[in-house]
C-alpha cells in the first residue's frame, strides 16, 4: 500500500508544524478579529448613546431671592419665572405654587367677588380667592386644597425666609411646607 501524499499546504509547512496547528491558530486570529470588530462596533453604539444625555443640568437653583418683604403688597402677587403666588396678609408671609398638580399646567388666581365660607380638613374657613387650571379644570381653594377637577392633590407651599445678609425673602423650592406655614415679618 501507498503511503497518502502530502497535501499542497503540508508541503509549504515549516518542518515540526502539524496541519492541527495551522486550523488552531487561524481560528483563534479569526475569533480575535470578530471580537475585535464587536467591540468596536459597541464602543461606537455606547458613544452614540452617551451623547444624547447632557452632561449639564439646566435646572433653575432649589433657593432664590425673591426681594424684600416690603416690595410685595397686601394679597397675592404672582411671580412668572418661579410660577409661584407669594401671599401677603398683613405681617404674613406664605408661598404657593402655580403648578397644576394634574399635569403641571399653569393656574390662575381668581379674586372671588364675595368670600364664600367651605369646609376644609374640618374646619370652616371663609376664601376669598381661588384658583383654577385652564387645562384640565382643577379647582382649588385659596389654600391651595384641591376641591373639584382631575388634580390628585393640593398645590404645594414652600418654605419662606429671611436672608439675614440683606433682609430678602428666600424661597426654597426644596422644602415643601405644610398649609399652616406662615413667616411673620
Amino acid at each position: 500500500m501507498k503511503s497518502p501524499k502530502p497535501s499542497a499546504e503540508a508541503a509549504q509547512l515549516e518542518p515540526g508544524t502539524s496541519p492541527r496547528a495551522i486550523k488552531t491558530r487561524r481560528s483563534f486570529f479569526s475569533k480575535l478579529g470578530t471580537g475585535a470588530v464587536l467591540a468596536a462596533l459597541g464602543s461606537q453604539g455606547y458613544a452614540l448613546l452617551r451623547s444624547l444625555v447632557p452632561n449639564v443640568l439646566y435646572e433653575q437653583p432649589r433657593r432664590l431671592k425673591v426681594g424684600p418683604p416690603d416690595q410685595f403688597p397686601e394679597g397675592a402677587t404672582y411671580l412668572e419665572d418661579h410660577r409661584l403666588f407669594l401671599v401677603r396678609e398683613r405681617n404674613t408671609l406664605h408661598s404657593i405654587s402655580a403648578v397644576c398638580t394634574h399635569l403641571g399646567c399653569t393656574v390662575k388666581m381668581l379674586s372671588l367677588t364675595s368670600p364664600k365660607k367651605v369646609r376644609i380638613n374640618g374646619q370652616w374657613v371663609e376664601e376669598r380667592r381661588e384658583f383654577h387650571c385652564p387645562c384640565h379644570g382643577s379647582k382649588y381653594y385659596g389654600d391651595g386644597t384641591n376641591y373639584s377637577g382631575p388634580a390628585p392633590k393640593p398645590l404645594a407651599w414652600y418654605k419662606l425666609e429671611v436672608s439675614p445678609d440683606d433682609g430678602q425673602l428666600i424661597v426654597d423650592f426644596s422644602q415643601p411646607v405644610n398649609q399652616n406655614f406662615r413667616l411673620t415679618v
